[in-house]
């Protein structure tokens, strides 16, 4: 983990490369306001996954037409798969950069991420090295699905209202979700109760995290399930949705319970493809805007 005063050199570096900036501590003559949303995700390398991104991409510029929007992805290693194809995405820290470059005043940095794990702490560090730099007269940060009580209460809604119509009462829906070991992780397990509590046959597990897939198989067999829909709890139906969930490896979700005995039905829709999921981000970046109303 680099130190606060790492990073923060290292962005003053990215600034200093792309632009001219003249920094707001009262040299120069004053900038006129000019607003700005910057959409973070932690990226994919899917072409399919691109779907999850268009949505939210148009759901943010309807709601916010009169604010240019840009995108960065924090994966380093999926900017590094895409730059191999051509297609070249910034980082949150270049991203910035070029929008200070653009003289851009005030920035909304939203997080499409699903819970405060991470990800978040490092972009988090990285806006906080922006603010102690004084790039711009003002930068807030959006936060990501999963973020308080209210947020799991339109979540769950969001989860009840995606399930397949065609799914009947006896038959079980399992979210994958990507899990962590990061102390937001119990985002989900809170997640997983209320919901429980709306439909005791919906369950959610996570990939490297708690509650896991052994769980969500014990939970199965004490509901005698017969047959479970399979959806990943994920912004994009990435790689972790086409392989650990529904893919044919021995180890894959689909395999692992279908061994066991279950029908299994794949969903390969990531969560940021449904507009009621969007919408919670969506109202996390209306939060940040509000900041910049004189």
């Amino acid at each position: 983990m680099f130190s606060k005063k790492i990073v923060c050199t290292y962005i003053f570096s990215l600034i200093f490369l792309f632009s001219g900036i003249v920094f707001a501590n009262g040299h120069g003559s004053a900038q006129p306001k000019k607003v700005g949303i910057l959409l973070v995700a932690f990226g994919s390398s899917e072409a399919s996954a691109q779907v999850s991104f268009d949505n939210i991409d148009i759901k943010v510029k309807k709601a916010f037409p009169n604010v240019p929007v840009r995108w960065s992805y924090t994966s380093h290693i999926i900017r590094k798969k895409l730059a191999k194809s051509g297609k070249f995405m910034d980082s949150p820290e270049i991203a910035l950069a070029k929008m200070a470059d653009e003289k851009f005043t005030h920035i909304a940095v939203q997080s499409l991420h699903t819970i405060r794990g991470a990800e978040f702490d490092d972009l988090s560090n990285t806006i906080d090295g922006f603010k102690l730099m004084g790039a711009f007269q003002d930068i807030q940060i959006g936060q990501p699905m999963l973020t308080s009580q209210k947020d799991i209460e339109k979540t769950v809604d969001a989860i009840l209202a995606s399930i397949p119509a065609k799914r009947n009462a006896s038959e079980a829906v399992v979210l994958m979700g990507h899990g962590t070991h990061h102390p937001a992780n119990a985002f989900y397990s809170a997640l997983a109760y209320q919901i429980q509590l709306r439909d005791s046959k919906v369950f959610v597990g996570t990939v490297e995290g708690y509650p896991d897939l052994d769980l969500v198989q014990e939970l199965l067999k004490k509901n005698n399930i017969k047959k479970t829909y399979l959806m990943p709890f994920m912004s994009v139906a990435g790689d972790h949705a086409k392989n650990d969930m529904a893919g044919d490896e021995d180890d894959s979700w689909k395999s692992v319970l279908s061994k066991a005995g279950y029908e299994c039905e794949p969903i390969l829709k990531g969560t940021a493809e449904y507009d009621s999921f969007a919408s919670i981000w969506v109202s996390h970046l209306s939060e940040s805007l509000s900041h910049f109303k004189q």
